[in-house]
């Protein structure tokens, strides 16, 4: 089994669209029964008293139009420390998710952590939907990175 983490800020745009682009991409491919995809946040703003924020109104929409199935259950979830042992890939958005990942998680010694575009011909940071409101713009990214990602395991 492949365990794989996406993580950004807060995990209601950016990663949870990740974690459902990627679940469609194996799935597609016949090979959902390999892995084990979820996504988490680096900070606790989305999360108040045990319960998650659910995705954002407009990732959802992004996602739909799309045709990308997703969990409306789906809550934000805070990374921990713990997590390091449990996953293979921690996969961050941008280069602050990447900082505060090495943080929460202890450091990187088995080299788990990653950006999702550093899997592309680009390169470069996944577009934050939450502060230039273009979410096709980060959705075309995140597809772009989970399609190279997945073509790597």
């Amino acid at each position: 089994m492949i365990n794989i983490c996406f993580v950004c800020l807060g995990n209601i745009c950016r990663s949870p669209m990740a974690e459902f682009v990627m679940k469609d991409i194996v799935k597609t491919a016949g090979r959902q029964g390999e892995f084990s995809i979820c996504s988490k946040a680096t900070h606790s703003d989305n999360i108040w008293n045990g319960s998650g924020a659910p995705i954002y109104g407009n990732a959802q929409r992004c996602l739909a139009q799309h045709g990308i199935p997703f969990d409306t259950r789906k809550e934000a979830t805070l990374l921990k420390k713990s997590d390091y042992e449990h996953f293979d890939y921690f996969i961050g958005m941008d280069n602050d998710n990447l900082y505060y990942m090495k943080k929460i998680l202890g450091g990187d010694p088995q080299h788990k952590i990653h950006a999702l575009m550093e899997f592309t011909a680009q390169g470069g940071e996944v577009a934050d939907p939450w502060y230039t409101r273009n979410f096709e713009r980060a959705y075309e990214d995140i597809l772009a990175g989970c399609t190279a990602f997945y073509h790597t395991l």
